[in-house]
């Protein structure tokens, strides 16, 4: 395939390969808005839960918090392809720590009741929000380390998979260890981190900026650059619908485990957020096992033995008798999820023209995080004995998408081997690459 979508724009800032290393510029940055991000996904449910008592209304904020998640996509990456990765994350991660400070104070002033239920949904939304504004920066600021990285693409990729999955290791068990002492002191621990992530965000290298042109300010015009990108990368474009069926299933089980960990399983909501650290160490243990796979077995290998791995285990979860069955058969799900993850991460930062990855990458996590939305209002809107039916038929689904989606990608080049930098990566996709882009 040829790609010619941007690639005559100005390569702009990103031209020469990022100064200071790895560690400091990306890795550090990447780690403290990861934790940021990993407490205000996780622990935000079970501050609703532990403020309001209602599994409906855990099921309503947890699609309160993703709505606003899934409309500022289509801003934020507009923004860091026109404005660069750093000042973005800077004043998100600065408005979400100034925030979540208030509301912390706030919490103590007013008393339980609908005020106080209100304030926590709201929060949710915002955070939401500012969260992919940040998460948006970071992945521009890690693909164009991947294209810059002097090995294969994927172990750049595996190692911010790995800081991801560190920060979800820490930060559900640490937001449920704060919500036993008492909600405010969560947020504030939110607060801290996400006053550290702005000041980290300064340092990290810079991304590929696009010029300002004509209709680009119209509303709606950089999610429609972005799918004119998507739809000339079909292996992108199906491996995106697949991982979405996949993320319903996911999805509906980061909003209903709460629910089901408090009341099916009678345990506290600290054990909601020791099974997320759970399934984030088994994810690190899978990544590292996807790293070393990856060069014997290539993208498509990995991918398919993920995806049967989470099918199986997404069909035997609803039947889990204990929470310690449950936990093991979620863990076991991520864990493979995680290897899709280094197949969507790699294919996505190889094939997209780095003059339009912020359109494009905002494209694709909003069509990725679509399903959360929908998947806290299933749970809003399912009874609590019908629960395991909508897991069933979720997981159902899933296991159909994933199979359909290898299948279809079983001879497509861009998944055949694992290309080695930018250049292979080029060759590989017969994408047109920039020059000075391999420096």
């Amino acid at each position: 395939m040829t790609v010619s979508l941007y690639e005559a724009q100005p390569a702009g800032r990103h031209a020469a390969a990022p100064e200071g290393g790895l560690l400091r510029r990306v890795y550090a940055p990447r780690a403290c808005d990861a934790l940021a991000y990993s407490m205000a996904t996780y622990a935000m449910p079970l501050v609703v839960l532990a403020s309001t008592g209602s599994a409906s209304l855990t099921g309503l904020a947890f699609a309160l918090e993703w709505i606003p998640r899934v409309a500022a996509f289509g801003v934020a990456g507009a923004l860091v392809d026109r404005s660069g990765a750093a000042i973005v994350c800077f004043l998100a991660s600065l408005t979400r720590a100034v925030l979540v400070a208030g509301a912390a104070v706030a919490l103590v002033l007013v008393p339980p009741g609908t005020l106080a239920t209100v304030l926590v949904m709201v929060l949710a939304a915002v955070t939401g929000a500012l969260t992919q504004f940040s998460f948006i920066a970071n992945e521009a600021v890690g693909a164009i380390a991947s294209r810059h990285s002097d090995g294969p693409t994927h172990k750049v990729q595996s190692v911010l998979i790995g800081i991801d999955q560190t920060a979800t290791l820490i930060g559900p068990a640490l937001g449920g260890v704060l919500l036993l002492i008492g909600p405010t002191w969560m947020l504030a621990c939110l607060s801290l981190l996400s006053f550290l992530s702005a000041g980290l965000a300064l340092q990290t290298p810079s991304t590929p900026l696009r010029g300002t042109r004509q209709g680009a300010s119209r509303p709606g015009g950089g999610l429609r650059e972005g799918w004119q990108t998507l739809r000339s990368l079909p292996p992108l474009r199906r491996l995106v619908a697949g991982l979405a069926c996949s993320n319903l299933m996911l999805g509906l089980l980061q909003s209903a485990s709460p629910v089901l960990v408090e009341h099916r399983f009678g345990r506290s909501p600290a054990a909601a957020g020791v099974l997320w650290s759970v399934t984030a160490a088994a994810t690190l243990v899978a990544v590292a096992c996807c790293r070393a796979a990856l060069d014997r077995l290539g993208l498509w290998g990995v991918g398919i033995i993920s995806s049967t791995v989470a099918a199986a285990a997404c069909l035997a979860v609803s039947e889990a008798p204990s929470y310690s069955g449950y936990t093991a058969l979620v863990s076991l799900f991520v864990a493979a999820d995680g290897g899709l993850t280094i197949v969507l991460r790699t294919v996505r930062s190889q094939v997209i023209p780095p003059a339009a990855f912020g359109t494009t990458l905002s494209l694709t996590i909003l069509l990725l995080l679509l399903p959360y939305p929908l998947a806290g209002i299933v749970l809003a809107v399912t009874p609590a004995d019908h629960l395991t039916d909508a897991l069933r038929a979720c997981a159902v689904l899933q296991a159909v998408a994933l199979l359909v989606t290898f299948l279809r990608l079983r001879n497509d080049p861009a998944l055949q081997r694992v290309p080695q930098g930018l250049e292979a990566a080029g060759r590989e996709t017969g994408e047109e690459v920039p020059e000075g882009a391999g420096r």
